[in-house]
Formats: structure tokens, C-alpha cells, sequence
């Protein structure tokens, strides 16, 4: 009997986990096809950095082939970790993984300072083993994510990734003779297009797959007009195994380490923005321990990365509002674009194909996406309560501090390095500022008078209907009390008059 009954529980358990909308099984077409789409859209992302180190370092272009092989490659790896998960690792959410842009400034420092890219990949090593050892103990602050918190965080990742789509669209380099040409914001406006005409079509299957058709028609528009070069798709090996330590063994400096742990905090920051970001948009249940397997999956990938010649991973902000406009929800999804990343890292030529494709098309469909991560941000902030608080500075003043240096590069040019790593990312700003506000006026609210000031917002004003039922025509309220349409004062009850 007791074995019965265990066994009904534990059939019980399995089939509510099964339930998990993150859980959702596809075909493998489907789930390969929704993958490419998280490829294409953070493909741009994932292949910047090593792009811009590798340039910085001096490598040649081959070299600079093998380190955006590598990013590839490992952020295939720490997909399907993250994804599919094993025991205390993976949050088990359709989470894209890749190269983190938070430590591109830091990580250009150490290159520049002549330690070249084995003093990185050294720091990124020690950097992130602390930043796994940590990773428990910083998933305790999720308790602080209330909804006024990851409201204003997950409108702030959507702010700032605007720009990411404008610098897809104008170019990335001012100085450019065809920076900002109207043909490219042509191009983007052509592959918006196409996601609306898309999205407005009857068939969901077609309207979920909106982003990567229009992707597709985008590319083929621009080369019609001769704006997209396949030219180099060939040139190069077919295939390749990223060696490891390509660039020599890794070099441990001091200084260097301590400016990556830094830069490690903010990727734990941010990443766990985006697993709550996620879970809100997919309806999907997290709690510490779930966070905490997202970010030793995070720290794992990132301690393994230098091995194979890439940098610090962390999930991408841009493929949480793909899932939010396809509205699939499946990790399944995610793990075949993880498949696919890996595919793109060992074969070259196809990451290649991949790379031909239009920034301005990748910045038409960036509008949506990254627009419908500031609209579920909005969505979240709309449940937060206003009356009698001081939920309305918090946001008010989290998202005007996030988009700061979003909107002025420069603010914090001045200050240290390890400040610039802080507070130069929108998210990591506006995310320490709101945990911040609300430890101040929710948590720790002694002192705070009952009315606080005049940011916070107003009662409503409400009359029952009960009492509009007895006012008649003229009723008014004159020198504090109520009278009639001929000056006679109306009794005022504390409690209603009963009926005879």
C-alpha cells in the first residue's frame, strides 16, 4: 500500500512538473526553426566583442575568426546547460547564453595595458570560480525582486537595448563615409514592415515566425539593392575544432582579476534580471535555488570559456523579448539554438552565412523585440500598488538613473574602472537603484512619515455607490458640508440610514 502510494506521488510530481510552460515539448523542425530565430537575433551581439577585443589585441583575421568560432561554440555549450540543465546547474529557462558585453570595457583595459588576451583570459578563469562560489548566496536577494523592482528592471533592459538596434541601423563607427545612409534605415523600416504584415496574417505558425521570415526577406531585399556581400562566405576553413588556449596559457594577474570580479557581480546582476524577466513573461515559477542554478551555470561556462578561447557568458537580454513576441515558451526551443551555435562555432562557412546578414535587417527586428521587453516591463509596474507609498520615486528614479548612461556614454568617463563596469551598464544601474529604494522605503521604512512626499502618487478618489443613489439634481458641497439645490444643508450620517 505504502509503495502504491509512493509511487502515485511521485507520478503526481512528474506530471506537475510537466505542466511548467517552459516544458512544452516541440517537433524537432519546429524547435531548429524557432532556434535559428534566437541565432539570428543575438547573433550580432555574440560576435561583437570578440570582434572588438580581437582588434584591440592586434590579431590577424584568422585569429579573429578563431575567437568568434570559440564565443560560438561555447555559447552553444552554456545554452544547453542553462536549458536543459543537470544537477545545480541550468535555471532549466529558454535563457540564450553568449559572450557578456559588460566586460568588453574591462577586458580592452587588460589588453591595453599590454597584457594581452592570456592576462584576460586568466582574470575571466579566477574571476568566475569566485563568482561560482558566490552565486548561492547572491540568488538570496530575489526576495528583494518584488514587483516595483523587476518592473523597473525588466523596463530598463528593454530601454537599453534601443540603442543596440540603432547602432544596428546607423552603423557603429560615426567616422564611416555610409554611417547612418537612409538606405539603412530603409532597409530597417522594410523588415519592420514585414513583422507586421507577418504578424497581422491569420496563420500563427507564420505570425510566430514573423521575425526570422522577415529576417530572411530583409537580407534578400538588401541584396536585391546591393547592400548585403556574400562574397567572403568561402574564404576560410569549413571547418574548424577551436583549440585549446589558442593565444598561449592563461596569466593570472592581480589587478586584472579584481577588475573581472567586478565585472562578474554585474553579470550576476543582470543575469538574474533576465531569469525573472523570463519566468514573468512565461508564467514560469523561480525561486532561490533556481536562480542560483542559473547563475553557476553562468559561472561554469564562464570559468571553461578561456580554455576554448572566449570570454564570460551570461544570458542575452534581446532573446527574452523574442519570446515574448513569439510567445513560445519552450527550452526546447532555446537548446536547439544552443545546437545550432555550436554547429556555427565548428563550422565556420555556415557562421559566415550567418554574419552576412544586414545589421540594419538584424536593427529592424531589434524594434520589436527589444520594444516588447520595455512593454512587459510596463505590464509588470502596472500590478504595483501607488497609493500611500514611495513606489513611484523608486521607479521614477531607478529608470531615469538606469537610462543615464544609456542616453550619455560619457557621464561616467572620469571615474574608475571598476565604476565605469558598475554603473556604465543601464540594467546593473537601474537594478542596484531599485533594490536599493526599496530596501530604504519598503523594508526599512521607520521614519518615514505616512504621507512620505509629494512623489508619492495621490489616493484615488472614490464615492460609493450607495451614496450617488440619495444626491439629487443641485446637491453641492459648500464651506464643509452638503446642502441642496436651494442652500438647505443636507444631513451627513457615519452610517447609512435604515429602511422603515
Amino acid at each position: 500500500m505504502s509503495a502504491a502510494r509512493t509511487k502515485t506521488t511521485r507520478k503526481a510530481r512528474s506530471t506537475a512538473a510537466s505542466t511548467r510552460p517552459e516544458d512544452e515539448r516541440l517537433g524537432l523542425g519546429t524547435a531548429f526553426t524557432f532556434g535559428l530565430q534566437h541565432v539570428l537575433t543575438m547573433y550580432g551581439g555574440i560576435i561583437a566583442p570578440p570582434l572588438i577585443i580581437g582588434a584591440a589585441a592586434g590579431l590577424t583575421p584568422t585569429e579573429v575568426g578563431v575567437l568568434v568560432a570559440a564565443c560560438l561554440f561555447m555559447g552553444g555549450l552554456a545554452t544547453l546547460l542553462q536549458t536543459l540543465g543537470i544537477p545545480f546547474f541550468g535555471s532549466q529557462l529558454p535563457l540564450v547564453q553568449g559572450v557578456s558585453f559588460a566586460g568588453v570595457a574591462t577586458m580592452l583595459a587588460i589588453v591595453n595595458q599590454g597584457s594581452g588576451l592570456p592576462a584576460v583570459f586568466g582574470a575571466v578563469i579566477v574571476a568566475s570560480l569566485i563568482g561560482l562560489v558566490i552565486a548561492p548566496f547572491f540568488a538570496q536577494i530575489v526576495r528583494f525582486f518584488p514587483p516595483v523592482v523587476t518592473g523597473t528592471v525588466i523596463t530598463m533592459i528593454g530601454l537599453s537595448l534601443v540603442p543596440v538596434a540603432a547602432r544596428w541601423i546607423t552603423g557603429s563607427n560615426p567616422e564611416a563615409p555610409d554611417y547612418a545612409d537612409p538606405v539603412f534605415v530603409g532597409i530597417a523600416g522594410f523588415t519592420l514592415l514585414v513583422i507586421m504584415l507577418l504578424s497581422k496574417l491569420g496563420n500563427s505558425t507564420i505570425s510566430r515566425l514573423s521575425i526570422l521570415i522577415a529576417m530572411v526577406v530583409g537580407t534578400v531585399f538588401a541584396a536585391l539593392i546591393g547592400r548585403a556581400d556574400f562574397s567572403r562566405v568561402f574564404e576560410g576553413p569549413v571547418f574548424a575544432f577551436p583549440a585549446p588556449f589558442a593565444f598561449g596559457p592563461p596569466v593570472f594577474d592581480v589587478a586584472a582579476i579584481i577588475s573581472m570580479t567586478i565585472v562578474v557581480l554585474v553579470i550576476l546582476t543582470e543575469t538574474t534580471a533576465d531569469i525573472i524577466a523570463v519566468a514573468e513573461i512565461t508564467g514560469s515559477k523561480v525561486d532561490r535555488k533556481r536562480i542560483a542554478a542559473g547563475l553557476r551555470a553562468d559561472m561554469v561556462s564562464s570559468a571553461i570559456s578561456p580554455i576554448f578561447n572566449s570570454f564570460t557568458q551570461s544570458a542575452f537580454a534581446q532573446n527574452v523579448g523574442l519570446v515574448a513576441v513569439t510567445k513560445i515558451k519552450s527550452r526546447y526551443a532555446v537548446a536547439a539554438g544552443g545546437v545550432i551555435l555550436i554547429i556555427l562555432g565548428l563550422l565556420p562557412v555556415l557562421g559566415r552565412v550567418v554574419a552576412a546578414v544586414p545589421t540594419a535587417v538584424l536593427g529592424g527586428a531589434g524594434l520589436v523585440l527589444f520594444g516588447t521587453v520595455t512593454a512587459s516591463g510596463i505590464r509588470t509596474l502596472a500590478k504595483v500598488k501607488y497609493e500611500g507609498n514611495m513606489n513611484l520615486i523608486i521607479v521614477a528614479a531607478s529608470l531615469s538613473f538606469g537610462v543615464l548612461p544609456e542616453v550619455n556614454h560619457d557621464i561616467y568617463s572620469a571615474f574608475p574602472t571598476w565604476f565605469q563596469v558598475i554603473f556604465g551598464s543601464g540594467i546593473s544601474s537601474a537594478a542596484i537603484m531599485a533594490i536599493t529604494l526599496n530596501l530604504v522605503f519598503n523594508h526599512f521604512s521607520k521614519g518615514t512619515p505616512e504621507n512620505p512626499s509629494v512623489f508619492a502618487a495621490s489616493p484615488v478618489r472614490a464615492v460609493r455607490t450607495d451614496v450617488i443613489r440619495v444626491l439629487r439634481e443641485g446637491d453641492r458641497y459648500e464651506q464643509g458640508r452638503l446642502v441642496d439645490a436651494d442652500g438647505h444643508a443636507v444631513a451627513v450620517v457615519d452610517e447609512p440610514a435604515t429602511k422603515a
